[in-house]
């Protein structure tokens, strides 16, 4: 067989319906996201508001790091009609979009200078809304196709929301600077546009969701132990409260037991290597704008190169990672992804040696962000391939949380570290400390079946008296 039909046999998986979809749902997913961050900040400082009330608006993220406190709403609970129409992953995920085009309008019609707390209350649903969407649509990916889809849909979904956020940052002021171009005051109906064009660019993923097929999900049965503590509850409440509290507890306990039941010890094995997994790359990221004005970049360079360029690496090598899943297995990628990720940091401190070098900051912002792409698309499709069916909201919205815990805490004392011992000390670790996760790739693989055998070897242990099918069937060749 010819290179080039091989090439052409590898890239045909991003011609898929599903990947195609899940190209729309990410555009869909980060447009919501710069909206209420970094272009509403923009926004606000031109409009005259303080810093302190701009930096209580950070406060709105809270959002995303909590949104798997309703996640088991997502799972489990159906919404009138809409599920009856969609099934219940579309229906969700078509609420959440009509919630957010609302929003979107209601921050484009709102007046910071004569009422900042209406902006502030629909920027939070915004994030509200947007956050909900996110679980839905990592549901959705989960439940639509098999494992070894996984890595080539979470790349075009990386695609889709980078390309989004470039459009609600870059796009949103460049709009907004065209309608007021002939001034420099500021001018509110520039950025009400500009708001409004975003609102109606939702309209991406309203059309996503309607041509996209619901996934199989495969319900059990309720387990003995939920029969009893149900049983239980009955015996000691009323019956509607006994009703509620067991939906409760099906709804948000079941999906955590289920996760230790299937890995048992191997669990706290698997939470440590997700806890840990992107640590080398985090640490250095909270210092690495930081680190390019220490080292005389100015802020063209840093936007083209960092920001441009580094964005355009990072789906590139994202692509490519999905590639080399579908290709060699996720555990393989897994640790190669880790590999690149904590040796590339070496080539900061090179920079850091070198001082102000473009070519070279262009090389090493390429190299990095690349094999980024790599990592992350690998290690999304490792987080998907955990989650069981009928709980995949609930436990990946858990699962991607905890994987920037420890990094976010590690990361709080990067600043200190570099005032003590310098920006080349502080690479090299940032590097060293990306070593150990090689190790827990390398101990998972040992103890934990491969994540293209769990998915399989899952579902042949539901018999057709034990399971229900909602959703339309899918075929591989949709």
């Amino acid at each position: 067989m010819s290179f080039a039909l091989k090439a052409r046999q590898a890239l045909s998986v991003y011609c898929h319906r599903r990947v195609i979809i899940l190209l729309l749902l990410g555009f869909s997913s980060g447009l919501p996201l710069m909206l209420v961050f970094s272009t509403l900040s923009f926004w606000l400082r031109q409009a005259g508001i303080d810093r302190a009330a701009i930096g209580y608006f950070s406060w709105i993220s809270l959002m995303y790091a909590i949104k798997w406190l309703w996640s088991p709403l997502v799972d489990r609970m159906a919404l009138p009609g809409l599920t009856r129409w969609l099934g219940r992953r579309r229906s969700w995920m078509l609420l959440a979009q009509a919630i957010l085009v609302v929003a979107i309008l209601g921050m484009a019609h709102s007046d910071p200078k004569q009422n900042l707390q209406l902006l502030a209350l629909f920027a939070l649903l915004v994030a509200f809304a947007s956050a909900t969407q996110d679980i839905v649509i990592d549901a959705f990916r989960i439940d639509s196709a098999p494992q070894r889809m996984q890595a080539a849909l979470a790349a075009a979904y990386q695609v889709g929301y980078r390309s989004a956020m470039i459009l609600a940052t870059a796009g949103a002021l460049t709009i907004a600077a065209r309608v007021n171009e002939h001034s420099q005051a500021y001018s509110l109906a520039s950025w009400q546009i500009a708001y409004t064009v975003m609102a109606i660019m939702m309209g991406v993923g309203i059309l996503a969701t309607l041509f996209a097929r619901e996934p199989e999900v495969i319900e059990t049965s309720a387990s003995q132990q939920e029969l009893a503590v149900k049983a239980r509850l009955t015996q000691r409440y009323p019956h509607w409260l006994a009703a509620a509290l067991s939906w409760v507890y099906s709804a948000a306990a079941v999906p955590f037991i289920d996760f230790f039941r299937r890995f048992g010890s191997s669990a706290i094995l698997i939470l440590l290597l997700i806890s840990c997994y992107r640590i080398s790359d985090i640490v250095m990221g909270i210092m690495a704008n930081v680190f390019y004005v220490d080292m005389g970049f100015t802020n063209e360079e840093i936007a083209f190169i960092s920001k441009v360029y580094g964005l355009i690496m990072t789906l590139v090598g994202a692509a490519f990672g999905g590639l080399l899943v579908n290709r060699f297995g996720t555990m393989k990628i897994l640790f190669l992804g880790a590999l690149l990720v904590a040796t590339t940091n070496l080539l900061f401190a090179l920079q850091a040696v070198m001082g102000h070098n473009v070519p070279l900051l262009t090389f090493v912002i390429a190299t990095d962000n690349f094999s980024a792409g790599i990592a992350t698309a690998a290690f999304i499709a490792y987080l998907s391939s955990l989650t069981s069916s009928g709980h995949s909201a609930t436990q990946y919205a858990l699962l991607s949380s905890i994987m920037l815990l420890f990094p976010k805490f590690v990361a709080g004392f990067s600043g200190e570290y570099v005032d003590a011992y310098g920006y080349i000390n502080f690479f090299i670790v940032c590097s060293l400390i990306g070593l150990p996760v090689l190790l827990l790739i390398t101990l998972v693989n040992r103890r934990v079946p491969p994540p293209e055998q769990l998915k399989d070897h899952q579902a042949p242990q539901l018999s057709p008296s034990q399971a229900t099918l909602s959703g339309k069937k899918n075929s591989d060749n949709t």
